[in-house]
């Protein structure tokens, strides 16, 4: 059975799946920040097993959500998890009166992301050394 749980904090679960992704197997050192303490942060659950992760705030007041930290881990990939979650926070944001999501993707998830409905928004940029590109998606 599949359930996405969405927490008000940082969840263990959501913490154990962006350590494993980012840090474990991406090698990032900077995954933790203040702005999960702000952050609506999603877990999907298979049979009782969280497989996946996002994160999403605002900054403009709702007009906009952000979502990032978009993880699955590797047994789960390619099961279409990661667009379930997407989904999900999108309608949530919509739901929430936003009129976009916008995210920064690494270069190479960006197709993944441009077959949800985001387009590319400006120049490519590296955080900690990873290629990333801003795009948004109107809801």
């Amino acid at each position: 059975m599949e359930e996405i749980k969405i927490y008000e904090y940082l969840p263990e679960e959501a913490k154990h799946i962006r350590k494993t992704v980012f840090m474990d197997e991406q090698g990032f050192k900077e995954e933790f920040d203040e702005t999960d303490g702000r952050s609506l942060h999603a877990v999907l659950f298979i049979d009782g097993k969280a497989a996946a992760t996002a994160r999403m705030f605002t900054e403009n007041g709702g007009k906009s959500y952000h979502i990032g930290r978009v993880a699955v881990l590797k047994e789960y990939r390619k099961s279409g998890l990661g667009r379930e979650i997407m989904t999900a926070l999108c309608k949530k944001a919509k739901e929430a009166g936003a009129e976009t999501c916008e995210l920064s993707a690494q270069c190479r998830a960006k197709e993944f992301y441009a077959k949800l409905g985001f387009t590319e928004k400006g120049d490519i940029y590296l955080d900690e050394g990873c290629p990333h590109i801003y795009m948004e998606k109107k809801l």
